[in-house]
């Protein structure tokens, strides 16, 4: 039985647990999106030449487009609850 059933004794869902149940499932689903996005944008930049290994300096490459994104995204995010 999922929390949005109604249980055996015929109460209906606590309406805070069900809102916790999506906020967290929309958070799951907003990190698989960021990493998605994230390994997208990262490798169409640095990979120039796809293969069976990364050579270094499509490895430094990743790495330091991954850390921007993810500073960038920070910057944004704080602003954004900041005018709140």
């Amino acid at each position: 039985m999922d929390s949005f059933s109604s249980s055996s004794s015929g109460s209906s869902p606590n309406p805070e647990a069900v809102m916790e149940q999506i906020k967290a499932q929309l958070a799951q689903a907003y990190a698989q999106e960021f990493l998605e996005t994230l390994g997208n944008k990262c490798f169409e930049k640095c990979v120039t030449k796809p293969g069976s290994s990364l050579s270094g300096s499509e490895s430094s490459c990743i790495s330091r487009c991954v850390d921007r994104y993810i500073e960038a995204t920070g910057i944004v995010s704080r602003a954004l609850f900041s005018q709140r």
